[in-house]
């Protein structure tokens, strides 16, 4: 079963998901839930998901879709997860204990990971960016990655390492936290098969801000290129002490640090340096791209980061079919999400049995003016 993406409303647009309620005779309300790290360091890619989410609550509300006779309208319920595990379960709990069905997020895998035990148990749709290929092996029927898991970033990377910029060498950093790591290791994997030469292996920390001592120890071993598993809190700081000890190698990482706020952090030293890969489309190439980017950018005075657009096409996803179906319980939408297949904004959205997002689009960035550029 295929759906075409809803008319696009971008004057109007929000998002809810959970407990349905009617507060009027003609209004059937389903809140949507939305975790992500709306403080700390992540708090830009929380928000920018967050946003995606609200564009789409309020797309939904604007088309006054019907089920069962009654006008279907989203309500947006966020919470903090703070990329922590321990808070991203509690936040889970909270909004399974709240009755809530429907959860986009979280950002970080690992928060998905112990999350979505907690959302099964609660008949929970959890729709995340979390892309550590753990997030879809915990064998829930209701866990769905809107992207590219880190096996096909860090295998895009390794690739890209191997055969555009023609690197012989490699260190790699990792922050040991279940994104970073396991996105290391998918690069390592590659970057083996390929016969590219590891010549170190260093790690970190996602609180960390001081890197002098493993740079320095990678900078004796003379990669031609430094591949990080981490986020843009330290890749930014990272590259400025890589400047700062003269170390010339590129630096490349997944999709944590395909973000300005790593040109923010990083200064000019990210221009030509800092390379990396995404899940999704490039939006100015896509059809609707470029008018969900004047919309986001009119509401929210910045331009869509990461993931705001794959947010907003699942929560268009999740309301065409409970207008298809007629329901808006979550066992029958997350068992239809498994069989339809619909075409948003990024690409068109279809599931295996896992929950992994069908031939899902890969783009590489450089920075330019201390923005992410695409490549290829």
């Amino acid at each position: 079963m295929k759906f075409k993406m809803l008319p696009l409303s971008f004057a109007v647009m929000a998002l809810s998901i959970g407990a349905v309620s009617a507060v009027h005779a003609e209004d059937l309300v389903v809140k949507i839930g939305h975790t992500g790290p709306l403080s700390g360091g992540d708090a830009y890619a929380g928000k920018d998901n967050e946003n995606g989410v609200r564009m789409g609550v309020e797309a939904v509300n604007a088309q006054k879709l019907t089920v069962g006779g009654k006008t279907l309208k989203f309500e947006l319920v966020s919470e903090d997860d703070q990329c922590d595990p321990k808070a991203g379960v509690a936040v889970a709990q909270k909004m399974v204990d709240a009755g809530i069905k429907y959860v986009m997020g979280p950002y970080c895998s690992g928060v998905a990971i112990p999350a979505s035990k907690v959302y099964n148990e609660g008949d929970a749709i959890l729709s995340t960016v979390g892309s550590n290929p753990k997030v879809t092996m915990g064998g829930y029927k209701s866990v769905f990655r809107l992207v590219a898991g880190d096996n096909l970033i860090g295998t895009s990377m390794a690739q890209y390492a191997f055969n555009t910029m023609k690197a012989k060498t490699v260190g790699v950093i990792d922050d040991r936290t279940a994104f970073g790591q396991g996105l290391a290791d998918e690069f390592i994997k590659e970057a083996k098969v390929l016969g590219l030469n590891i010549v170190g292996q260093e790690y970190t920390t996602k609180q960390a801000t001081d890197f002098n001592a493993i740079l320095t120890t990678l900078k004796s071993k003379n990669p031609d290129i430094i591949f990080y598993g981490g986020y843009a809190g330290q890749a930014g700081p990272m590259v400025k002490q890589m400047k700062g000890l003269g170390i010339k190698a590129k630096l490349l990482g997944g999709d944590a640090i395909c973000t300005s706020e790593t040109g923010k952090l990083a200064g000019d030293g990210v221009n030509d340096t800092v390379y990396c890969a995404m899940g999704g489309a490039i939006l100015d190439k896509v059809a609707a791209g470029p008018a969900f980017k004047d919309a986001y950018k009119k509401k929210f005075g910045q331009d869509p980061d990461a993931y705001a657009a794959s947010f907003y096409d699942q929560t268009m996803f999740i309301a065409t079919l409970m207008a298809k179906l007629g329901t808006v319980d979550s066992n029958k939408i997350s068992a239809e999400l498994h069989k339809a297949s619909y075409k948003g904004i990024v690409t068109t959205y279809a599931y295996d049995d896992k929950g992994n997002l069908q031939k899902a689009p890969i783009t590489v960035y450089g920075f330019k003016g201390g923005i992410p550029v695409p490549l290829q």
